[in-house]
């Protein structure tokens, strides 16, 4: 159990991909808060031991509720270890169809301004306990290549994987890693709006094994990079993509 003790937390909880996380780092022996929008959806944690697992409604576009929710962490469990910055929204609309209110700023607030309040207030609390600390962002392979229909999405995860970088810098004299893991095609709810746009077969066939990846493929990344282990790795983003980004949708098969 290679995070027994560790007290972590994660944003986007209720979500296909945080879920799994949740459950991971759990088996793992870590400590959890898991942190969603929606008080509703976090119930689907209640089942959970309340000795390894809290929930936490937040909104990670407000820093002050952030801010909260890493207490929260803290008073909980003793102190900070991990914070994993999962939260995130997308949208498919072609970018001339863009009302700029509705379809670029929610998604950047949620995004890019979430992780960057999760960063803050993370290595503020790692700073005040005066401990190692790990912050995992979410990223994506959408933030390394252009696509049609994710304008907003790409860029604001474009901006995860230099925050990782920038806030790695910042941070590491306090003994803090900071990294970003980019999955490819994920099984999520998310990802499930492309079935009412009639492409779902078409982007599962543009995987390189020609098959989504699992949430739990996901979670078994991030609790290595979380982890002890994967010291040596900071300031980057680790793709989990099955090769998406490395090649185009093939002609024959």
């Amino acid at each position: 159990m290679r995070l027994l003790n560790k007290t972590a937390v994660v944003t986007g909880a209720a979500g296909g991909i945080g879920q799994a996380i949740i459950r991971k780092l759990l088996a793992e022996g870590a400590r959890v808060v898991a942190a969603d929008l929606s008080a509703d959806a976090l119930k689907v944690f209640n089942d959970f031991p309340a000795d390894k697992l809290v929930t936490f409604s937040v909104d990670v576009t407000d820093y002050k509720q952030v801010e909260a929710m890493v207490k929260h962490a803290a008073d909980q469990f003793g102190q900070l270890d991990i914070l994993i910055n999962n939260a995130g929204i997308g949208l498919a609309k072609p970018l001339l169809q863009h009302d700029p209110i509705n379809d670029f700023e929610p998604v950047t607030n949620v995004n890019q301004k979430g992780v960057y309040h999760g960063i803050l207030a993370a290595g503020r609390q790692f700073q005040a306990q005066g401990t190692r600390g790990v912050i995992l962002n979410t990223s994506s392979v959408y933030a390394q290549i252009a696509s049609e229909m994710t304008f907003t999405y790409n860029v604001s995860k474009a901006a995860v994987d230099m925050m990782t970088k920038c806030a790695a810098l910042e941070l590491a004299p306090l003994g803090v890693r900071v990294c970003a893991v980019a999955p490819g095609r994920v099984d999520t709810p998310m990802l499930r709006q492309y079935e009412a746009l009639g492409l779902w077969e078409h982007i599962r066939k543009e995987q390189m094994r020609q098959e989504f990846t699992q949430p739990n493929e996901i979670a078994d990344v991030v609790a290595f990079l979380v982890s002890d282990e994967a010291n040596c790795i900071n300031g980057c983003t680790v793709n989990a993509s099955d090769g998406f980004e490395n090649f185009k949708y093939p002609l024959l098969g």
